[in-house]
């Protein structure tokens, strides 16, 4: 049985940051890391003190961790960037809010000897000399200590400690990643073996000035008394806890972050409950049937519904059903609705499940139907403001050479310019019928279909044009439009002035996508400019959204899972900078060359440019680890290296510099994921580059043994994940075992009357009839399903028994 972790968090914004910059002000972003390893990063909001984010990130972590830590940062052009400070937060805090965590938290100083990362090999006993004991310390060797020095490595020594005795292992001179194999000696008094810790320190030294602090690690003596001897990695711990929230004078950090630790079972368990949910999906019923789908609705959160939505897609793109499974959602959603005007306004699972499907499966199309007018807004940064209380003349002097501009000038050019992109933008999208993948077309068709057969009435002609725009305009290219960051749009967050672009234009396309019913009603009277040329784009928007569910959708759901998933679709692409080591030639900056990369689940090719005819291919299958380098290796930041392997077992490395450590992690995460089933892949690397020498671990020989650990398993969740089978039958199988309580009272067994009770109103005995057939009909599919629930919890505990039994008599002090 597989252990998976997955750590959610979102940086929301920051508050009453320090200034860092002469100019009063900071430019702040936050680093995320996951222990030791960098996981990732935010925008730079420039000129904020109190700056917002709203970035959320998805990490599987299947091998745990210990510390999540989050690290706001002032962005410097010039020197090094500042530290203002830090959260930490262990995963025992985290876990222990079964809902997440959700709230302000102080940022701490950033002191260096909390700063404290790597682990050290070790191995220790007591032995028994004529009238005394003697502590035997072999200290073998450490990796990926903190760097210290100016350089970028540290010069580390090893000491330890026992009531009033030490001793010391020699300087290693420039490395993160020392082999000292020396044993350290220290003979006890009588009486001194009774009780008490050993402590090993990892010092930095230093010439001048005090030693740096890289590390402690301590043992109770009692461990020691055991055979064999007590061997093994032990996780560097900190000098000891000296945070404080200084006050709140740091500023502070608002975050959510969840925690789910899951044991994944084997797939056959969970077929029955796959099954279960397939069945109304396969051979629909009447759509006031209770169905498992129905059940689990009712037993899901406000808080969760948008990760079980997300997960239910998953599965069904996966069964090649997503198609009847959204129309089954929205045939029942569009059934119950008898308001038009309310139709998909709620936060339904049919609405949720629409939301993600489209950001599951159109992402790519977003991108080539926005993304030449969002960078053309981002480059120009026109100052735009239609509300009177908002025109600040002194910023709009910059449009006019003429000096000074009257606030009608100010409306006037604004205008304009919205006017320009909302065409721009318009164009992109009436025009983008071709490039709409077919699955999400298909799903339009059969929604259109179902609220044509609810509505059919004259004044309600418009009910099936805007149950598709709803979706595809409000709830997909306005947010977009609002927040390009958050779509991967573009890199950094805009400014201030781009902003209120952006924002005026993301309302303009939500009255659009309302088909222009609601303009001239609201507050907001000073976007009456922009209604005619709403008004004008709803015909056009009607004619798009004809010619986009004109489709034959024949055996669309099977091609659609196939198109999306299999390998023959490219996960990510973009330029990077290549270096391949040849021979024993030293590295250089300059050996770094431009090329084009294109990553699918079979191969990693690349080219000079995108439209080059030939290309180099790596299959992914020999991909054995994909890890960063060390800034010291080629004095060069955001640089990885994959690692492969051919027919005859020789290994080779390929590294690649990312233009930026968003990018890196964006690759370092795509190409884990399709390689994360490979076999052979390496337990170690070397996280420096060879010249004559490693320059981690000073090893001469460039076939040695790697001195750090890899870390294939750590992957950043995105849209475009592969599909997993068990985990998401897990996410709903948790779901539904938490609302279990609630199925059995509602679904129980019928309550006996003896007619003493209160009296009911008549009813027809048909309608008596349907009630009772729909409550039978409920109670028999709550029972399978409990069933179901009841069988799985029995497989876990018998897991989870094992699991117990296995590690009950392991020491956990190594790694």
């Amino acid at each position: 049985m597989a252990k998976n972790t997955s750590l959610y968090f979102r940086i929301v914004e920051g508050r009453n940051l320090p200034a860092k910059d002469v100019s009063g002000t900071s430019d702040p972003y936050c680093v995320v890391r996951v222990d030791n390893e960098v996981v990732a990063r935010t925008a730079t909001v420039w000129k904020n003190l109190n700056p917002f984010w709203g970035e959320e990130f998805t990490l599987h972590l299947p091998t745990g961790f210990h510390v999540l830590s989050f690290y706001v940062m002032d962005e410097d052009t010039i020197g090094h960037d500042d530290v203002i400070g830090k959260i930490s937060l262990t995963k025992e805090v985290i876990a222990a809010q079964s809902k997440g965590l959700d709230s302000w938290l102080n940022l701490t100083r950033v002191d260096p000897d909390e700063e404290v990362q790597g682990e050290i090999h070790l191995e220790l006993e007591l032995q028994q000399e004529d009238q005394h004991t003697c502590l035997r310390c072999h200290v073998i060797q450490a990796r990926d200590l903190a760097p210290r020095d100016i350089s970028g490595t540290s010069d580390p020594f090893t000491r330890i400690l026992y009531n009033n005795h030490s001793a010391e292992t020699s300087i290693i001179k420039k490395t993160r990643f020392p082999h000292w194999g020396e044993t350290l000696h220290l003979r006890l008094e009588q009486g001194e073996e009774e009780g008490g810790c050993v402590t090993l320190e990892v010092w930095d030294w230093d010439m001048v000035g005090k030693n740096d602090f890289l590390g402690k690690v301590e043992i109770p003596l009692a461990c020691l008394r055991r055979t064999p001897p007590l061997q093994g990695w032990f996780r560097l711990l900190p000098l000891g806890n000296t945070e404080h929230d200084a006050g709140g004078r740091l500023g502070a950090l608002r975050l959510k972050v969840r925690l789910a630790e899951e044991r994944i079972l084997p797939s056959v368990y969970y077929q029955p409950l796959i099954d279960l949910l397939l069945e109304p999906v396969v051979s629909p019923a009447q759509v006031e049937d209770p169905t498992p789908l129905t059940l689990l609705e009712e037993v899901t959160t406000v808080e969760s519904r948008q990760d079980v939505a997300m997960t239910l897609v998953k599965i069904y793109l996966g069964q090649g059903l997503v198609v009847p499974f959204l129309d089954y959602l929205n045939t029942r959603e569009v059934h119950h609705t008898t308001d038009p005007n309310t139709l998909f306004r709620s936060n339904s699972f049919a609405s949720k499940a629409m939301e993600q499907f489209m950001k599951a499966v159109g992402m790519l199309y977003l991108h080539e139907v926005l993304r030449p007018v969002i960078n053309r807004i981002f480059e120009e940064k026109k100052y735009v403001e239609l509300d009177p209380c908002k025109i600040d003349l002194n910023r709009s002097r910059r449009i006019s050479f003429k000096g000074a501009v009257s606030e009608a000038e100010v409306r006037e050019s604004s205008v304009g310019l919205l006017q320009g992109y909302l065409s721009s933008i318009m164009d992109a999208i009436v025009g983008s019928e071709p490039h709409c993948p077919l699955v999400m077309r298909v799903v339009f068709k059969q929604l259109h279909k179902r609220v044509e057969e609810q509505f059919p009435q004259s004044q309600h002609q418009d009910v099936k044009y805007l149950s598709i725009s709803g979706f595809f305009f409000l709830r997909f290219f306005a947010p977009a439009i609002l927040t390009p960051k958050l779509f991967h749009l573009r890199d950094h967050h805009a400014d201030t002035r781009t902003s209120r672009t952006l924002l005026l234009l993301a309302k303009a396309v939500q009255s659009v996508g309302n088909l222009g019913l609601q303009l001239g009603h609201g507050k907001e009277q000073w976007m009456a400019p922009l209604h005619p040329m709403i008004f004008s784009s709803v015909a056009s928007v009607k004619d798009f959204l004809d010619k986009l569910i004109d489709v034959d959708h024949d055996n669309l759901a099977e091609v659609s899972q196939r198109v999306m998933f299999l390998p023959c679709v490219t996960v990510k692409e973009g330029f990077l900078h290549k270096h391949k080591p040849e021979g024993p030639q030293l590295l250089k900056r300059f050996a770094f060359k431009k090329r084009y990369f294109w990553l699918s689940s079979e191969t990693l090719s690349y080219a000079k440019t995108p439209d080059w005819q030939v290309r180099s291919s790596i299959p992914v299958q020999c991909v054995c680890a994909v890890e960063r380098v060390d800034d010291n290796g080629f004095q060069l930041q955001n640089v990885m290296q994959v690692l492969t392997q051919d027919s005859e077992g020789h290994t080779h490395t390929m590294y690649l510099q990312c233009k930026n450590v968003n990018e890196l992690n964006q690759w370092l995460s795509a190409i884990r994921k399709v390689s994360i089933y490979n076999e052979h892949l390496l337990p170690s690397f070397h996280p420096g580059a060879h010249r004559t020498k490693w320059t981690c671990c000073l090893q001469t020989d460039r076939t040695a043994v790697g001195c750090s650990r890899t870390h294939s398993a750590v992957t950043l969740g995105d849209w475009s994940d592969p599909l997993d089978p068990d985990a998401e039958a897990q996410t709903i199988y948790k779901q539904l075992l938490q609302g279990s309580d609630k199925l059995r009272k509602h679904y129980g067994q019928p309550e006996e009357t003896d007619g003493a009770g209160e009296e009911e109103k008549p009813v027809s005995s048909e309608t008596s009839d349907v009630l009772k057939g729909a409550a039978q009909r409920g109670r028999a599919v709550a029972v399978r399903l409990l069933d179901v629930l009841v069988d799985l919890e029995r497989v876990h505990s018998t897991y989870q028994q094992r699991e117990q039994e296995d590690t009950s008599s392991s020491l956990i002090l190594p790694l």
